[in-house]
């Protein structure tokens, strides 16, 4: 059983995956590449100067792999459960389990909806702060979320407030993924040698 499943491989679902998976938590991502950032060009992510969508996403595709993420690429889900013990999610005709579920479909609302998630009435799924839906431990992100704004750094955010969410229920303390340069260096250390 993995601790965190994301559907969806654009800034919001490999945020998230970074972060859980940055974190100590298993988390697998499945990713149809059906993302709007292939035909983007940021100007406005802070931090960067220029980059091309899919340039940009070949850079968080490494982090999250660099961080073990397992990464389903091309594989579409097609459907999504409740059950006692967390998630199962279907791709691919296999079945997947985790405690957590990140959906981060762009506009593509549809497993939110088979997942009996709350919607508002401007059609988008319902979250808190931490996008966190109506059905526990299930998150929405980016575009299902919102009836217009859409930016891959706004995108980004909400992956990385879900993915704080469930490393504080997974800690039982608020969690702030915040490091230092003594802290990097370990990371970094690590990731060479594996």
């Amino acid at each position: 059983m993995t601790d965190v499943l994301v559907v969806g491989g654009g800034p919001a679902g490999l945020s998230a995956a970074l972060f859980t998976a940055k974190n100590g938590l298993d988390t697998a991502v499945f990713d149809t590449d059906g993302t709007w950032m292939h035909k983007a060009h940021l100007f406005n992510y802070p931090g960067i100067g220029s980059i091309d969508g899919s340039n940009y996403l070949a850079v968080l595709r490494e982090q999250v792999d660099d961080f073990g993420v397992d990464r389903h690429q091309d594989a579409e889900v097609t459907a999504i459960d409740a059950t006692d013990d967390g998630f199962t999610v279907t791709a691919e005709g296999d079945e997947h389990t985790a405690d957590y579920v990140v959906l981060a479909t762009g506009a593509n609302r549809d497993l939110a909806e088979d997942l009996g998630c709350a919607f508002t009435d401007d059609d988008v799924v319902d979250v808190d702060v931490t996008m966190e839906t109506s059905v526990e431990n299930a998150y929405a992100t980016g575009a299902m979320v919102r009836a217009e704004e859409w930016q891959a750094v706004i995108s980004a955010g909400d992956g990385a407030a879900a993915a704080l969410n469930v490393l504080t229920k997974e800690k039982g303390e608020h969690f702030h993924d915040f490091d230092t340069p003594a802290t990097a260096e370990a990371v970094m250390g690590s990731l060479v040698d594996d």
